[in-house]
């Protein structure tokens, strides 16, 4: 079988206090996926005087970055997105992908939310704690 790219076909969410919606992505943009769990340091000083490795571990959060079409007159994703990450409280999520893949993860949007009012875009962060795992 071969591997599979493309399009995030939609990111969904569940809030506890903001309600559930679906927002989406741009087609034909990049995206990023970092699983997140436990990371290995990537240095190539961390070795002791016999010539071992030192595996440094530290645990770090997920995150995925995407672009999102913004309708700034009736679906108001940047607003909602905004909403969601000024909230202290995470909301659970999953993002779809073209090829069948379903992943979910219980975090928030992070970063600059900046609505690009020509191409009617704006790049999104979405990370949280934990692991962000495979459901489909």
């Amino acid at each position: 079988m071969s591997a599979v790219g493309g399009d995030i076909i939609e990111a969904a969410f569940n809030h506890p206090t903001l309600g559930s919606g679906v927002i989406f992505p741009k087609a034909g943009e990049d995206s990023t996926f970092d699983l997140g769990g436990l990371k290995s340091d990537d240095s190539e000083d961390m070795i002791d005087g016999s010539g071992n490795m030192i595996d440094k571990m530290n645990r770090k959060r997920w995150g995925v970055e995407m672009t999102i079409a913004w309708d700034n007159n009736s679906r108001l994703e940047l607003e909602k997105v905004q909403a969601m990450e000024s909230s202290p409280v995470p909301a659970v999520g999953t993002i779809s992908h073209i090829s069948g893949a379903v992943y979910k993860g219980t975090g928030k949007p992070v970063g600059d939310l900046k609505g690009n009012g020509n191409n009617a875009t704006f790049p999104l962060k979405l990370a949280g704690g934990g692991i962000l795992k495979k459901i489909i």
